[in-house]
């Protein structure tokens, strides 16, 4: 009776918050795969021996510093392990291993997940300070490792034209802004993105996801970002979820984050090292 009581009081204190882990583990690795596997090994982890989640620290918290533990422990593992018809990377892991350590985490903790740099100190046992300079080294590198063309669907035309100039002064090209369904097919097959940004609820109440897969059965391998302000109903633990989620409202960091990430991890032939 005792240890169901400590496992329905740890249930209670994390479940709200596994969401967020497993997405911050697929944007980490590359895969939906390989990072739903060490989210759940974390989970069994702390089940097995709980002084890893450290019950002083918030509980998200604690989480994710119980997620680095075990991802780092297992030699911060990358989709590279897995098929290759079902990871996103080629020239992204060789890209990796150029990446100032660390940097990488820090930025998705701090933008994407929205930590505070001393939260960030606390999951990777650094100072605030230092996660402030590792974030920023971070951007500079990522930003500058590729540029390409990206599709925006969002039927809102401020939130559109706002993505368009962060996307624009990261130096991509924008392919154009659908706000139907119809009118994304539509631009997606006369150009080709190299990234697509999505809203999930369109302007004729139609839907931002069967846009994107309409699209990626035509094009494959093309690294979609979602913008949501439901983002708990994409990340419900069914297949196909999306490895990179924004929740509305966002910042501008987040939306750099994201963009960087993903074009980092694409196997997009196209996309080019800025001049």
């Amino acid at each position: 009776m005792t240890a169901q009581i400590h496992v329905d009081d740890l249930s209670g204190q994390i479940g709200d918050d596994l969401p967020y882990l497993r997405r911050y583990a697929r944007a980490l690795t590359g895969s939906q795969e390989t990072g739903d596997r060490y989210a759940a090994a974390t989970l069994e982890a702390i089940l097995i021996d709980r002084s890893i989640f450290q019950s002083h620290l918030q509980p998200k918290v604690a989480l994710f510093r119980a997620f680095h533990l075990i991802w780092a422990t297992s030699g911060a593992p990358t989709a590279d392990t897995e098929a290759p018809a079902t990871r996103l990377e080629s020239a992204a892991l060789d890209h990796m291993a150029g990446l100032t350590n660390n940097s990488r985490e820090v930025l998705l903790l701090s933008t994407i997940e929205s930590f505070t740099y001393a939260e960030v100190g606390q999951i990777m046992e650094i100072t605030a300070d230092e996660a402030g300079e590792l974030a920023a080294v971070a951007i500079a590198e990522m930003e500058r490792s590729m540029a390409g063309k990206v599709m925006i669907i969002e039927d809102e035309a401020i939130i559109a034209m706002d993505i368009h100039s962060i996307v624009s002064e990261m130096g991509h090209s924008v392919t154009g802004i659908a706000r139907t369904r119809k009118a994304a097919v539509e631009l997606g097959s006369r150009e080709r993105p190299d990234l697509i940004l999505a809203d999930i609820q369109l302007a004729d109440n139609s839907s931002g996801i069967d846009a994107v897969n309409d699209l990626l059965a035509q094009f494959d391998n093309i690294p979609v970002i979602f913008i949501t302000a439901f983002p708990e109903r994409l990340l419900t633990g069914d297949k196909p979820e999306p490895a990179f989620l924004i929740s509305k409202p966002y910042s501008e960091e987040q939306v750099r984050s994201a963009v960087s990430q993903a074009m980092f991890f694409s196997s997009t032939e196209t996309l080019k090292s800025p001049v």
